[in-house]
């Protein structure tokens, strides 16, 4: 058995990591003597500690870590961890890619950005249109899955440009959505609501062309209009997708083309 100083000699873990492991539950002394509490460690907890040395130096964290200890049992188990270690590792980069993306985005707008956009606004009346809609409440980066689902189910059938409905009235994280897709007939499928929805009889509306993330500004100039005429906005609020990505490439988001509109009492 080896006293904490000199587990600590050969494992390159310092007494105050090794005391942090044990009260973490990741690397427990085989044996405490009951009088003074001293640590003392088998041969088998030097193995382990050689485990926790390695996944330390790929960046486990604490409770990742205290999970893979708690269910390691054979050298085999190693490879599961550390894949699944790797899909996490793979996800953060495309995460901060994203992120990088974005910053440059605002470091380096290209001439479009760097004149805000003059949105026209339009009073207008919508007419009844028969939808295939599914209605979900999550996030908005989920619209894609979804809209290919109506798609897929109506087939032939689908008889304009698909739309979001908005049912908050504030931003929210996970929003309550309708996606809408026009269509020539009434049709049945599973999971998917067909409806006529009424017409609006009276609506605020913008065309916003470029990227989604944008959208705000265009809500602002709705907003600031609606103000100005004294007007009760009403939900939910309608995103119509006139030009935007397609089913596997997302093109140039420069060139996306929405229109925006809101009904009003």
């Amino acid at each position: 058995m080896y006293r904490i100083s000199e587990f600590s000699k050969i494992t390159n873990l310092t007494v105050k990591a090794l005391r942090y492991y044990d009260e973490q539950g990741i690397l427990v002394p085989s044996h405490r003597d009951s009088q003074n509490g001293y640590r003392y460690y088998s041969e088998e907890d030097f193995k382990r500690a050689q485990l926790v040395a390695l996944l330390r130096s790929f960046e486990f964290s604490i409770s990742e870590l205290r999970d893979v200890m708690e269910n390691f049992d054979e050298d085999t188990d190693l490879a599961y961890f550390l894949e699944e270690k790797k899909a996490m590792i793979e996800h953060k980069i495309e995460k901060e890619k994203k992120l990088l993306k974005k910053i440059s985005l605002y470091i380096e707008p290209t001439g479009q950005e760097e004149s805000p956009m003059q949105y026209k606004i339009e009073v207008k009346r919508l007419e009844p249109v028969i939808v295939a809609s599914i209605r979900y409440q999550g996030l908005y980066s989920e619209v894609g899955k979804y809209i290919a689902r109506i798609y897929k189910a109506v087939k032939g059938n689908a008889g304009g440009i698909p739309f979001n409905l908005y049912y908050n009235e504030a931003y929210q994280e996970k929003a309550d959505i309708e996606i809408c897709v026009p269509v020539k007939r009434y049709i049945e499928a599973a999971g998917i609501e067909c409806r006529t929805l009424p017409a609006v009889e009276r609506a605020v509306s913008t065309i916003h062309q470029g990227s989604y993330s944008q959208f705000n500004h265009a809500y602002k100039a709705l907003l600031d209009y609606s103000r100005a005429q004294d007007l009760k906005l009403l939900i939910p609020s309608r995103e119509k997708y006139i030009k935007g990505p397609g089913a596997i490439f997302r093109g140039n988001e420069n060139k996306y083309m929405t229109e925006i509109v809101i009904p009003f009492e």
